[in-house]
């Protein structure tokens, strides 16, 4: 297996493996086939575990470097968990005995440009600082660091010559205040934090405001919670300007809020929507970025091919199927377009999209190491809840076809215009015979060619009708029938 490249945190682990020399080898070649670099090891009792564990010839420890996905937080549990999982894949004896996470987050240096100071001299010498400032005397040299190194990095004579008659300017325009030094992820991770929280407090905001009782009480308190979380993070971004930063940010929430909250605004429908998509994406992002290529190219990315063909292929007539079922017809009865088939398959994929929240939960958990790498009671436990959404996604969409079948019969029954269905346009005709009634064959109540049936189209030969007093579906030959529009049920055909 092909060592992994990518990763999040790093633990440093002292690892005991038990067994002798062939599986210390083993073990050995575990560490490698997972990425984690073997940093040394010893017998048991010495070097770092002397006088700490007691001596065993059988047994020696090593200090390994574990590379994982995930947060910082719980990340030498997850790593713990990581060395266990592998170790009983090999069949090996294997104990973490200590593990320690490794902070090795970068700064974020303040980057400067050099620029001649040959333009100090003379009248127009505030004139020249200004244009100085907008790059005209740029000297092409980018220096990093706290303004005092920026400087002398900047005149250094690198090459050995003199030192060189420049200055320095940052990069981001702060003259008087530059950035102070901030580290990378730490930024990365108040940024998110920030963003996430935002909108968690609009979207518990929203809700909120349509909300009586104890449900308006949990939701104020949620935006609040959320509110301070997002006020916390970003007004600590800019070490050294935290209270300055804090009101702006401040400010800031306080004017989404209020424009999230005005009239024609964020509804309660629109919040619950944004704290859905919310999870989705981070719960799938969390989930997806933990799988490597190898991965993807073995199995996600074929099965997710199938999964998206079979879907707009077959589920176009999914629903079609349950509304033609409801009607006491069969999917073969409704002659539909392809495009509306393809938007059927769209409306079926929206139902089953509270399937997502599951893998987007399970990412989630596992992200802050929360799931058991390995466990068979949390893959039986996510299958079961897996199963248990998709049950439900197919409930709701055999109702929601069931209820415009229910419509459409009601319809029929009081003699209105009967709604339409993705591609299925029931509409009020009169039907003609063009042969004796007598020997017109047909499936169903006898045809009356008096009065109007609601017609669903012609498929397989056969028009198929609805009789709103049999109150059962009627399907007779196309071909020995004229089908005239009716303009309501109430008119009398053959006239």
């Amino acid at each position: 297996m092909a060592a992994r490249v990518r990763y999040d945190q790093r633990v440093l682990a002292l690892i005991e493996v038990r067994g002798g020399s062939r599986d210390w080898a083993e073990a050995e070649s575990v560490f490698e086939a997972h990425g984690w670099p073997v940093v040394g090891h010893e017998p048991r009792g010495q070097g770092a575990s002397a006088g700490i564990l007691g001596a065993d010839a059988a047994a020696r420890v090593y200090r390994v470097e574990i590379r994982l996905y995930g947060a910082a937080r719980r990340a030498e549990r997850g790593a713990t968990w990581q060395v266990r999982n592998a170790a009983r894949a090999a069949q090996l004896e294997m104990y973490v005995r200590r593990a320690d996470r490794l902070d090795r987050d970068s700064e974020m240096l303040t980057e400067w440009l050099a620029y001649s100071t040959a333009h100090r001299a003379g009248q127009l010498a505030r004139v020249a600082r200004r244009l100085a400032r907008a790059g005209v005397f740029d000297a092409g040299t980018q220096v990093t660091g706290g303004p005092g190194e920026a400087l002398r990095l900047a005149r250094a004579g690198l090459d050995g010559g003199a030192p060189r008659a420049v200055a320095v300017r940052p990069m981001d325009g702060r003259w008087k205040r530059p950035a102070r030094m901030r580290r990378r992820r730490q930024f990365d991770h108040r940024m998110a934090v920030f963003g996430i929280g935002a909108a968690v407090m609009v979207a518990s905001a929203a809700i909120a405001a349509e909300q009586t009782g104890g449900a308006r009480f949990f939701w104020v308190g949620a935006a609040l919670v959320a509110g301070c979380v997002a006020l916390l993070a970003g007004g600590t971004v800019d070490r050294g300007h935290v209270l300055g930063t804090m009101l702006g940010v401040g400010g800031g929430l306080a004017m989404l809020l209020l424009f999230a909250l005005r009239d024609g605004g964020l509804t309660e429908a629109g919040g619950v929507r944004m704290l859905y998509g919310l999870t989705l994406l981070t719960g799938l992002w969390l989930l997806v970025r933990q799988w490597t290529w190898g991965e993807w190219a073995t199995w996600a990315v074929p099965l997710a091919a199938t999964l998206l063909i079979s879907s707009f292929v077959g589920a176009g007539s999914v629903l079609h199927a349950f509304y033609a079922d409801s009607l006491q017809l069969t999917p073969g009865d409704l002659d539909v377009p392809p495009m509306w088939q393809f938007l059927s398959a769209l409306r079926l994929l929206t139902l089953l999209m509270p399937v997502l929240l599951v893998p987007a939960v399970w990412g989630i958990a596992k992200h802050y190491h929360y799931v058991v790498p390995g466990e068979r009671v949390g893959g039986l436990m996510y299958v079961t809840i897996l199963a248990a959404f998709l049950v439900a996604g197919g409930s709701l969409a055999m109702d929601s076809a069931e209820e415009a079948a229910s419509r459409t019969e009601k319809a029929a029954r009081q003699g209105r215009e009967a709604p339409h269905y993705y591609g299925v346009e029931p509409a009020w005709t009169c039907v003609e015979p063009t042969v004796p009634l007598a020997s017109l064959p047909g499936e169903g109540p006898r045809l009356d060619p008096a009065r109007p049936y609601l017609a669903f189209g012609v498929a397989g030969g056969d028009a198929v009708l609805w009789d709103r007093r049999a109150g059962e579906p009627l399907k007779v030959p196309a071909g020995k029938v004229r089908l005239v529009p009716a303009k309501s049920a109430q008119v009398r055909c053959g006239r």
